[in-house]
């Protein structure tokens, strides 16, 4: 080969070392905006376990998170592993440190090991354990504190873990670091605003004969206090309220505007036993000339005595209907003249509406936090809900609200409020 070959041929090596520099580089940046939009802990550990596999190579990868003492692990999120060699690892404990891993654990820095059996620190692999070689430990730091240690094994080509492996891995910790931290702070504003939000929920009372039960989701998103509510009582003309509402907003406002809105709500109740909708009405004057609070979407009932066992009277302010199931497990959305939401026009007219409960029937009211998704027609949520309550509303009527809570057809980027009533059986 000529020199100038030779040269031309040098630069064409060089240009694809800088080509594979920036395409490892590319990865990575992707990887880290992908880890950093996840909101769930195992989510996020999961990722960083299987975006360390795709950038270095790796055919297997683990990270072990580290117990309050340090010393040992606490938990161990693998990827990688076959479902064959799962199940040969079938009543195995996860590591808890020892070996390799342990020495990682002692001494955080970098560690590549070419062949594992070799290492003074291995204690070889437990029985069905997958054949390992080759090594590449990196310890995960939280805020200063080792967190846990991220570990790959196996180049898919067959060869040792090298330098530019090990580099592209501590920086992706690094990164792994700031997401994990991120999303535990996101779960902490997320589990104080939840606790909030259920300091102005009530809690049912006995409403004999019937059997209650409602539950209150907060949204995905960090701080995102709702306006979702719901309330049920007994009422001294023998009818039982009951009310789903939903304020709009997502903030502190909203909470304390939904606040609000119940306990005032709750007084004209027990002062005026009148039908839902003149309720409704005067509520939405009241609302108008003492507050300044923004447009709540309600529903209201009242299952009162009938000739054959109880009806559902109700008037919506601009909300969806309930969703009647009955013994037979038949369901049905109340859909009637929805109204208009409070705050919005105090001339226009309030209908009232009027259902049978049959003995042994189910009336579920809920927020759309529960069947709203963006990608979807509300259709769509409606009808899954329906078929969710249908197959389950056997259930003893707290796991029955929860199963829905659980399952709802949402993208849950808003809260929702459920409350579901039975009436009794013959």
């Amino acid at each position: 080969m000529s020199r100038p070959d030779a040269e031309l041929e040098q630069i064409a090596a060089q240009l694809r070392e800088l080509a594979t520099a920036r395409d490892r580089l590319q990865g990575l940046l992707d990887a880290v905006l992908a880890i950093s939009r996840e909101t769930d802990l195992p989510a996020v550990l999961h990722r960083i376990v299987t975006t360390a596999m795709d950038l270095a190579g790796a055919r297997y990868g683990a990270l072990g998170v580290l117990d309050e003492s340090g010393d040992q692990l606490a938990r161990f999120i693998t990827a990688g592993l076959s479902e064959s060699e799962r199940a040969d690892l079938a009543g195995i404990d996860f590591p808890r440190g020892r070996g390799v891993l342990g020495h990682l654990i002692h001494h955080p820095e970098p560690l590549r090991v070419d062949d594992i059996p070799s290492h003074p620190a291995s204690t070889g692999f437990p029985p069905g354990h997958p054949r390992m070689r080759t090594l590449l430990g990196v310890a995960v730091s939280v805020r200063g504190t080792i967190y846990g240690d991220l570990y790959l094994s196996e180049r898919r080509d067959g060869q040792p873990f090298d330098r530019d492996d090990e580099d592209i891995v501590v920086a992706l910790a690094g990164a792994a670091g700031i997401a994990i931290e991120n999303v535990r702070l996101f779960e902490q504003v997320r589990d104080s605003a939840e606790h909030f939000q259920r300091l102005l929920l009530p809690t049912l009372p006995d409403l004999h004969p019937f059997t209650a039960a409602a539950i209150y989701r907060p949204a995905l998103a960090p701080g995102h206090l709702g306006g979702d509510w719901y309330d049920a009582l007994w009422l001294p003309d023998d009818a039982c309220a009951v009310v789903i509402g939903d304020v709009v907003g997502h903030d502190m406002r909203a909470a304390a505007a939904m606040a609000q809105t119940r306990s005032m709500l709750r007084a004209l109740l027990f002062d005026r036993f009148t039908p839902p909708s003149s309720v409704l009405a005067q509520l939405d004057r009241t609302l108008h000339a003492i507050t300044d609070l923004p447009v709540t979407a309600s529903c209201l009932a009242r299952i009162e005595p009938a000739k054959e066992g109880w009806r559902l009277h109700w008037s919506t302010a601009g909300h969806l209907p309930p969703l009647l199931i009955g013994p037979d497990r038949q369901v049905e959305y109340l859909h009637a003249e929805p109204g208009l939401p409070l705050g919005v026009d105090l001339d226009q007219e309030r209908p009232d509406h009027i259902h049978p409960m049959p003995a042994g029937a189910t009336v579920l009211f809920f927020t759309d936090g529960l069947v709203e998704h963006p990608d979807r027609p509300i259709d769509h949520g409606l009808a899954r809900l329906a078929e969710l309550a249908a197959g389950h509303v056997d259930l003893p009527l707290d796991d029955f609200v929860r199963f829905l809570a659980d399952h709802h057809p949402s993208d849950g980027h808003d809260d929702m409020a459920l409350l579901a009533l039975r009436t009794p059986r013959d």
